[in-house]
């Protein structure tokens, strides 16, 4: 399964960067394949490993923040791997015809 994720704290002010930093530091521990980018924190795993990966993301943010809020969209395709990458490489393909 792929998830993308954001975890965003709340009642911390404007400057947020440290507990998503946090959150990130998290995602990077669990050993799954995963990308972070402005917006989202995408990984890739069973569903129990991912879903505790962003139980400890959720967590590290309520460690510095009072509440937080949590977006996640899955992709659940059993018996389906390195689709994080094969997904992407797909669409690139289909760009580089002329």
């Amino acid at each position: 399964m792929i998830v993308a994720f954001s975890v965003t704290p709340l009642g911390t002010g404007v400057d947020v960067g440290r507990a998503v930093a946090e959150a990130v530091r998290a995602v990077r521990a669990s050993g799954l394949p995963n990308r972070t980018d402005a917006m989202f924190t995408t990984l890739e795993g069973e569903w129990d490993e991912v879903m505790a990966v962003v139980k400890a993301a959720s967590d590290a943010v309520l460690a510095a923040a009072p509440r937080c809020s949590l977006v996640l969209k899955a992709d659940i395709r059993p018996g389906v791997s390195d689709a994080m990458t094969s997904k992407v490489d797909t669409v690139e393909r289909y760009l580089a015809e002329e």
